[in-house]
């Protein structure tokens, strides 16, 4: 089989560390440099498919819905909004590290078919934190898939977004009947506690790395 050859690397902004873009063939690889496993692959990604799903079929019927997505990651959680929503919709997608953008915008883009090429994409590089707290009452549906969920793992400043306080204002940028979604690698009981004391009904659901059924599993709190 063949090997895994790097063929770019970007700086995480803030605190530092390096994301490694890997290629195999057709397959891509996103991984921390100087840590072992990988953070994303182009075959495993149906958790990120149901991120999607699972918040924006609530809100698709809605007239110019406007949705967030905190990290682009390799796009499909990106694609998969935009399949559920409508043709007047606006999907913007805050990206810290300005290579993984560029690596959508070139040969990682067609995995996911280069969402970034939608009209109803609107990109926005920076803390998607930042945004949040910009923009009170300015979405339908928010999408968190930034880090490794509440344990953050690329990032320090990536645990304020889980805080009381970053939870608190992803409620103030929810419009009314907002729902806010939020990816996670495991399951963490005192993080849905957490969503709960600010005030949301949360429900929690597992979903799969890779479709149908297989695959590591994986977490969404769909909270509103």
């Amino acid at each position: 089989m063949a090997k895994f050859e790097e063929i770019a690397t970007a700086s995480i902004p803030g605190q530092g560390g390096e994301l490694r873009l890997l290629q195999r063939n057709d397959e891509f690889s996103i991984r921390i440099a100087g840590k072992s496993g990988e953070l994303m692959n182009t075959r495993l990604h149906g958790s990120e498919d149901a991120l999607a799903e699972l918040a924006c079929r609530r809100v698709a019927e809605r007239i110019e819905a406007r949705v967030l997505i905190g990290g682009l990651g390799m796009g499909f959680t990106l694609a998969n909004a935009l399949a559920c929503l409508a043709q007047d919709a606006t999907a913007v997608v805050a990206e810290l590290v300005p290579g993984v953008v560029e690596w959508n915008r070139g040969p990682l883009g067609a995995a996911a078919g280069y969402p970034l090429k939608d009209p109803r994409t609107q990109v926005r590089l920076g803390d998607v934190g930042e945004l949040l707290r910009q923009e009170p009452g300015g979405f339908d549906a928010i999408m968190l898939d930034v880090d490794n969920g509440p344990e953050g793992l690329t990032r320090r400043e990536n645990d304020w977004l889980y805080s009381p306080k970053g939870l608190a204002a992803a409620q103030a940028a929810l419009r009314p009947d907002g729902i806010l979604a939020i990816w996670s690698a495991g399951q963490d009981p005192a993080f849905t506690d957490r969503l709960k004391r600010v005030g949301f009904v949360v429900e929690e659901v597992m979903v799969r790395a890779h479709r149908p059924g297989k695959g590591a599993k994986h977490w969404i709190w769909l909270a509103w």
